[in-house]
């Protein structure tokens, strides 16, 4: 597809080198929130990516909740990945894919929830402690790679604005910037995946002199500037899309979040009603967030693709060789619930076989109409279910 000509953005942030004035050539990657449900999508996802020997190209890799749990992954094992020639990284799933299933056997919020009652320390410092245990150990920021970026987004409670994770900076336009944060990849992951109300809030303790004075916000000052107050990243951009969207002209958008079903008898105890509600205002964000994807791509604002995980493969037209994904069983792959709970090796292998397809799907019919059709899914014995 032809590059779209760069349009002007609206400078609307202190922090200059995640806006600029200009959309630059660039891919981005956007991995939605929706627990081990979308983590496991992903992979599928990322794992189709390198076969057509897209994760080289990347410039971004922009995630939020448990979309962040697969980035993480991938960005602590990238030096690792052995990419030849063309680009394709033959140690993936030692790496990468291995890695996320190990993390998808293990419980983590049921624990985390009844330690943090129980037991001294909070919830989201158990959750941190259990990414750090299985997948993450003391990895940083530091030691994520200087392309693709990285960008692990959390919300600031206290701003109701976007918290960035990076390696060359952590910021909220409306505080300001810390450069080079030593900050581990764990309590990143956890702040991004802090559900409210049962995982959230993270506070992050922040040395008020580390901020860069020459990219302050309106609000710098304590306690914004000291004592941060973080929950799911979800909660403002539950595709991640944002800071990806503000810079470069391709997006690739892995939607595996999930979609609020009617209720008949609404719950009136305020815990069941309020989740009823977060529900709510989380459906619709992510209908705006993605009407915002779609237009758009049909208006040659930006190029690339989309992806759910209740898409409709028949949707993308007639690519030869789309794998067989019955809606029905994709359907009952998406309504897996949003939990951090463990996941049996069959459901495992069924969302990243479906992530897979409909990462195949969409790529092969806007991105890469050229690209040979997939053998075969990545777990044949399963399928989709």
């Amino acid at each position: 597809m032809d590059q779209p000509e760069p349009v002007k953005q609206a400078a609307s942030s202190p922090v200059e080198t995640d806006e600029p004035e200009r959309l630059e050539p660039g891919v981005a990657l956007c991995l939605s929130g929706g627990g081990y449900r979308a983590m496991l999508f992903h992979v599928g996802a990322i794992w189709r990516l390198n076969e057509l020997r897209y994760l080289p190209k990347l410039d971004r890799v922009s995630s939020v909740s448990g979309g962040s749990i697969t980035a993480g992954a991938l960005g602590m094992n990238w030096s690792r990945l052995q990419f030849d020639d063309d680009g394709f990284a033959g140690n993936l799933d030692e790496q990468f894919v291995q890695p996320i299933r190990s993390i998808a056997s293990k419980t983590i919020d049921m624990g985390a929830v009844f330690g943090g009652i129980l037991l001294p320390g909070t919830i989201s410092d158990r959750v941190a402690g259990a990414y750090r245990k299985h997948v993450f150990g003391h990895t940083g920021l530091q030691d994520l790679p200087d392309r693709p970026r990285f960008v692990i987004n959390a919300t600031n409670v206290q701003t109701g604005s976007l918290w960035r994770f990076s390696k060359p900076y952590m910021a909220d336009y409306l505080v300001g910037l810390v450069r080079n944060p030593k900050v581990e990849l764990a309590v990143a992951v956890a702040a991004s995946s802090a559900f409210p109300p049962i995982l959230s809030p993270v506070q992050l303790s922040i040395d008020p002199a580390n901020f860069d004075p020459a990219e302050r916000g309106p609000l710098h000052e304590p306690p914004y500037t000291s004592d941060v107050v973080l929950a799911d990243g979800g909660v403002y951009d539950n595709l991640g899309l944002e800071t990806a969207w503000k810079r470069y002209t391709t997006i690739l958008v892995s939607d595996g979040g999930g979609k609020m079903g009617p209720q008949p008898k609404p719950k009136h105890d305020w815990a069941r009603h309020a989740y009823r509600t977060l529900g709510i205002i989380d459906t619709q964000v992510r209908n705006l967030r993605k009407r915002q994807v779609v237009s758009g791509y049909l208006n040659g604002d930006r190029q690339g693709t989309y992806w759910g995980i209740r898409s409709h493969i028949g949707d993308y037209g007639p690519p030869a060789g789309s794998l067989p994904c019955p809606d029905a069983s994709a359907l009952r792959l998406a309504q897996t619930a949003t939990r951090l709970k463990e996941m049996d090796a069959a459901l495992q292998e069924r969302l990243i076989n479906w992530g897979y397809a409909i990462c195949d799907a969409g790529m092969r019919r806007w991105v890469e109409p050229d690209a040979p059709a997939p053998a075969q899914f990545p777990y044949p014995a399963v399928g989709v279910g």
